[in-house]
C-alpha cells in the first residue's frame, strides 16, 4: 500500500450545521410521508423501483462523477448482489436461518464488493478508453455466465424467492408492497448518506483530483491507481446493496439484470440527471423512472421520448438536469431570480405546447402506419379524433408551428433577462 493513502486532505472540516443537514432531514420527512400522498399498490411499487434505481445511480457516479471511471458494465455488481440475495432468501426458507430479511442487502453488497475488488485489481490501473473496453468486456463475458452458470444464475429463467418466508422483524412479515417501501427507504437514506460521506473523505476528494491530472496527483504522492481502486469498491458494495433491495423487492433476478441494456440505461440516468452533482443521479432516476413507468404505460413510443430528452440534455445541457437548477443559484444570491419568471413562462409554455405538438404528430404517424385496418380513431390529450381526416392534422401543425414561432420570438427576451439577473446591481443594464 502505497504512502498516499496514509495521507490526509487539508481541506476545511466544518461541523454539522442546520443548513447543511436541512436537504437530508426534508428528504426523510417526504420519504416517509408521501405513501399517505399516493397510497396504491402501483404508485408504491413504482416508489420502491425509485428508491432502488437511486441508489444504483449514486453508486454508479462513485466512478463516473467522482472518479471520472467510463464504465459499460457496471450493472454486473448490482445483479450478482441481487442474485447471492435470492441465494440467501431461499437458504433461510430452506434451513430456518435467524436471519431477519432487512439484512439481506449487507450480503448483496459484500458479495458485489468481493466482485468490484478482484475486478478492480487489474481494470483500474488504467483510466479512460482502457477501463472503460475492460469494463465492457467483463459485463459481457458475466452476462454471458448467466446461462451458463445455471446452479447460481439459474439460466435463461432465473431465480426467484420468497421474502415472506424469513423471521418477522419486530412482527413485520412484509407481505405487503408498503412495508418494502419503508425498509428500501431505510437502506436509501443509509446508502445515499454514506455515500456522501465518503464523498468527504480524502479518498473521495481524492478521487476528483484523479479524475481531472492523475498525473499531478501522481506527481504530489499519491497513487492514482489505488484511489481508483478503492473507489470502484465502494461503487461495488453499493450496486450490491441495490441489487439485494431489487431481489427483495421483486423476488426475482435474471439475466436481464446482468446485461448490457442495464449498464447502458444506468449510465443515461447517471448523465441525465448530472454527473457534477451528488444529487445529479437522484434527479436523473427519478425522471427516468417515471418516463419508463407511466409514460410507458401511455404510448409504445416512450423510449424514442427518452433518446430524445437524453440528446438534448447532452448537446445544450452538458451539466444534467442538476446542472440547470444549480444554473440559477448565483441569480438567487443576489435576489434576481424574479427576473426570470415572466421571460420564462411567456417563453416555456409556448415551448412546452411545441414539444407536446410534436410529439402528438409522431403519434399520428406512428398510429395512422401501424394501427390495425380499420381503425381510424386514436385518443390523444384526452381527445379522440379520426387521424384519417385532414382536419386533426392542420390543427396539430398549425398549434405546434406557432407555439415554436413564439419560442423563437421569446428567447431574446429571456437572455436579456438572464444577463439582468446573474449581473450585480452596480454593473446591471
Amino acid at each position: 500500500m502505497t504512502q498516499a493513502l496514509h495521507k490526509s486532505t487539508h481541506a476545511p472540516q466544518g461541523g454539522i450545521t442546520l443548513a447543511s443537514a436541512m436537504p437530508w432531514i426534508i428528504s426523510t420527512v417526504v420519504l416517509l410521508v408521501i405513501p399517505f400522498v399516493f397510497t396504491s399498490n402501483s404508485a408504491i411499487t413504482i416508489m420502491n423501483q425509485m428508491a432502488i434505481t437511486i441508489i444504483f445511480a449514486l453508486a454508479y457516479n462513485m466512478l463516473l462523477g467522482q472518479g471520472g471511471m467510463l464504465s459499460f458494465g457496471h450493472a454486473v455488481y448490482m445483479g450478482v448482489g441481487g442474485f447471492m440475495c435470492v441465494h440467501v432468501m431461499n437458504y433461510v426458507e430452506d434451513y430456518s436461518l435467524p436471519l431477519p430479511l432487512p439484512l439481506l442487502p449487507v450480503f448483496g453488497g459484500l458479495f458485489g464488493l468481493g466482485l468490484a475488488t478482484i475486478v478492480g485489481s487489474f481494470s483500474t490501473r488504467k483510466a479512460g478508453t482502457v477501463f472503460a473496453m475492460i469494463s465492457l468486456g467483463v459485463g459481457e463475458l458475466i452476462a454471458a455466465c448467466s446461462v451458463i452458470i445455471v446452479v447460481f444464475f439459474g439460466g435463461e429463467e432465473g431465480v426467484s424467492g420468497d421474502r415472506t418466508y424469513g423471521l418477522p422483524f419486530f412482527g413485520v412479515e412484509f407481505l405487503h408492497q408498503i412495508e418494502v417501501y419503508y425498509l428500501i427507504v431505510f437502506w436509501l437514506i443509509l446508502s445515499a448518506l454514506l455515500m456522501y460521506l465518503f464523498s468527504r473523505t480524502p479518498v473521495g476528494r481524492m478521487a476528483n483530483a484523479v479524475r481531472d491530472n492523475p498525473e499531478r496527483a501522481e506527481f504530489l504522492g499519491y497513487s492514482a491507481r489505488w484511489v481508483r481502486f478503492f473507489s470502484f469498491c465502494a461503487s461495488g458494495f453499493f450496486c450490491g446493496v441495490a441489487g439485494g433491495l431489487f431481489a427483495i423487492n421483486y423476488e426475482i433476478l435474471t439475466e436481464e439484470n446482468l446485461n448490457l441494456v442495464q449498464s447502458g440505461s444506468i449510465l443515461l440516468i447517471t448523465f441525465l440527471g448530472g454527473v457534477g452533482f451528488f444529487f445529479g443521479p437522484i434527479i436523473g432516476a427519478i425522471v427516468f423512472t417515471l418516463l419508463s413507468t407511466v409514460l410507458s404505460l401511455q404510448t409504445e413510443l416512450w423510449q424514442l421520448y427518452v433518446g430524445a430528452l437524453f440528446l438534448a440534455t447532452v448537446m445544450y445541457f452538458p451539466g444534467g438536469l442538476a446542472g440547470v437548477i444549480m444554473m440559477h443559484w448565483p441569480a438567487f444570491r443576489l435576489g434576481n431570480a424574479r427576473m426570470l419568471v415572466l421571460p420564462y413562462i411567456k417563453t416555456f409554455i409556448p415551448c412546452l405546447i411545441g414539444i407536446l405538438g410534436t410529439a402528438a404528430l409522431i403519434e399520428m404517424i406512428f398510429h395512422l402506419r401501424h394501427g390495425a385496418v380499420g381503425d381510424e380513431e386514436m385518443t390523444l390529450f384526452w381527445t379522440t379524433f379520426n387521424v384519417h381526416a385532414v382536419l386533426p392534422w392542420l390543427i396539430a401543425i398549425a398549434i405546434t408551428g406557432a407555439a415554436f414561432w413564439l419560442t423563437r420570438r421569446n428567447i431574446p427576451e429571456v437572455v436579456d433577462a438572464w444577463h439582468r439577473a446573474n449581473s450585480l446591481p452596480g454593473a446591471a443594464t
